[in-house]
């Protein structure tokens, strides 16, 4: 499986772990966004999130705003959530036209039943809608600890069947992994996912530094492994849940355990303690590395 260069960032090596980033936002997110942009290099990818009770105007006037600020907007489909066939192609034009989006990202969703005809990020691809809006690039998710409604070999059957999908009509796969806080088994993931054949590049989900309640809140809701070991080698103690935490330790063991072997990988942050905090942490590991 041969992928394309998808951003300039992937076609030269990083200078240090947290080289050529992405960030993830909400709609609510944009005026913390106006404030962390100086710190942020240019074309740095951001990905908009597509959350229930938003409306699409929200998500749309958020992604021309990432591209006003000189950033590649980079807006998620949330298959289950989308009503109507006409409302997903009306979204879609919606963000080509008014930010340039070049790159979408894509999932199921959370609810158990589709509120409208698509079951599946899958289903999504299949309408031919990203390649005629003209779309190069399509992220797709990744789950080194595993996804709650398939096992492991049934996620890696779809994963390798979306890649190759992605790559017959014309675009990119990208994969963006859930966050983690252990880097042992997104590690071992990533040897698997190359040992499969799939070469598609790869970022790595890195919750950024947020209150430690914060962040067992989010591993709770998104299915993230937060033994007291694992914790542990986090920085966190479970007897002791007051202040932040940052994910040092996991960028410094990424940056040890990967090799050439792994492919083209880079980081996505999830800002869970909000944008600046998060890319102040990332100027500063990258001014000490």
């Amino acid at each position: 499986m041969t992928t394309p260069i998808i951003h300039p960032n992937w076609a030269r090596p990083a200078l240090n772990m947290v080289d050529g980033y992405s960030l993830e936002m909400t709609a609510k997110d944009v005026e913390a966004l106006r404030q962390a942009a100086p710190m942020i290099a240019p074309d740095t990818p951001i990905a908009v999130t597509f959350l229930p009770g938003e409306e699409f105007e929200s998500r749309i006037a958020a992604a021309r705003i990432v591209r006003e600020l000189d950033f590649e907007p980079m807006p998620h489909f949330s298959a289950r959530r989308i009503t109507s066939a006409d409302e997903f192609e009306r979204y879609l034009a919606a963000v080509t036209r008014e930010a340039g989006v070049k790159r979408c990202f894509v999932i199921a969703g959370d609810p158990s039943e589709p509120e409208g005809p698509f079951i599946d990020s899958s289903a999504l691809i299949a309408t031919g809608a990203f390649e005629r809006n003209g779309i190069t690039a399509i992220g797709i998710g990744g789950h080194p600890e595993g996804h709650p409604n398939m096992t492991q070999e049934q996620c890696w059957q779809v994963l390798h069947g979306k890649c190759a999908e992605i790559e017959a009509r014309g675009m990119a796969p990208l994969i963006v992994t859930q966050f983690a806080f252990d880097a042992a088994p997104v590690l071992e993931w990533l040897a698997e996912l190359r040992a499969r054949g799939i070469d598609a590049p790869v970022r790595l989900g890195v919750p950024g530094p947020a209150g430690i309640k914060t962040l067992l809140r989010f591993a709770a809701r998104c299915g993230v492994g937060a033994s007291t070991s694992v914790l542990a080698k986090y920085g966190i103690s479970i007897t002791r849940l007051i202040g932040s935490a940052g994910p040092d330790a996991l960028v410094d063991a990424l940056e040890r355990g990967l090799t050439p072997g792994h492919g083209k990988v880079r980081l996505h942050f999830y800002p869970f303690g909000g944008m600046e905090k998060t890319v102040a942490w990332i100027n500063e590991y990258a001014r000490r590395h």
